[in-house]
């Protein structure tokens, strides 16, 4: 082997060390170590370009991202833990998550969604945990939001603006066992008695249970569920609304026209008839004069 060749083990070590430094490259203002990516408190306005294509731990905290690229993140294939809390994200998350298959964590905490509807996490098949909590303008919840979804155990929905959740939004994850609900602005009546029941024979660990009330009626305000569901069930069978109160004139209404239009009938009828009986009356006396 001549002098200026390189040795078989000196190659061996160059195309070592090119494949480290390929391995890591890391994102500008972002720590890297191995397969994890942590951009946190960077004040990021957008997603971080260049970020390694075997990022198994992706960490955005505490940022001003305000959109999440589903292109850039579909490459990231074998990701299983996203974090993305305290930032800006809003309601153009529809299919943003579709290419991460692989991903078990993930948390939106702390953001501006405003709603969560089914093609948000539909394809988060290997989804375990989920945390929406502190959106505080999160008003509503679709009941088929996370239909696929059937390994999820642990979802946080606490400190939010919803005041009603369908039952089958939770009941129908087999594998639920943690459900943050606390501090939210629960509209106890009569539509919601379903779901405090089944949070009474449910298996399922409510967190800071002390602090999942009740804020409307104002005379449920401030008491825990499910210890309502005996007062709720009381008044749901006993007390009528305003809707049902307008029904029930509607009906009496309905009952008043038809017994008077009835009875409007039957006097024209008993009228027309003995006016037809007092003519047949009259002729058969002219008629007898006649004769």
């Amino acid at each position: 082997m001549s002098p200026g060749r390189p040795r078989p083990l000196s190659l061996m070590f160059l195309l070592g060390m090119g494949m480290a430094s390929e391995r890591i490259s890391c994102p500008s203002r972002c720590s890297c170590q191995y397969l994890e990516v942590n951009c946190t408190g960077q004040q990021l306005l957008e997603f971080p370009a260049d970020i390694p294509l075997d990022t198994r731990q992706l960490i955005l905290v505490a940022n001003n991202i305000s959109y999440l690229p589903a292109v850039e993140l579909s490459f990231l294939a074998d990701l299983v833990y996203l974090d993305c809390s305290k930032n800006l994200l809003g309601d153009d998350l529809d299919f943003t998550f579709i290419g991460l298959t692989k991903l078990v964590y993930l948390d939106l905490s702390f953001n501006n969604l405003t709603q969560v509807t089914f093609s948000i996490f539909s394809h988060l098949l290997s989804l375990v945990v989920l945390k929406i909590s502190d959106n505080p303008n999160l008003v509503a919840i679709r009941k088929d939001a996370f239909t696929n979804n059937t390994w999820l155990r642990h979802l946080d929905v606490s400190r939010t603006g919803l005041t009603f959740l369908d039952t089958s939004t939770v009941r129908d994850l087999p594998n639920l066992r943690f459900l943050g609900l606390s501090d939210n602005l629960w509209h106890c009546n009569c539509s919601f008695l379903d779901f405090i029941t089944w949070m009474t024979e449910s298996k399922v660990h409510f967190p800071d249970a002390d602090n999942i009330t009740c804020y409307t009626p104002e005379g449920l305000r401030a008491l825990r569920m499910p210890a309502v569901e005996a007062q709720l069930h009381f008044s749901c069978l006993t007390q009528l609304y305003k809707q049902d109160y307008v029904f029930l004139c509607l009906v009496g209404f309905c009952i008043f026209l038809a017994g008077t239009t009835t009875a409007w009938l039957a006097g024209i009828c008993a009228v027309t008839y003995e006016i037809h009986a007092s003519k047949g009356g009259e002729e058969e006396e002219e008629e007898e004069d006649t004769a």
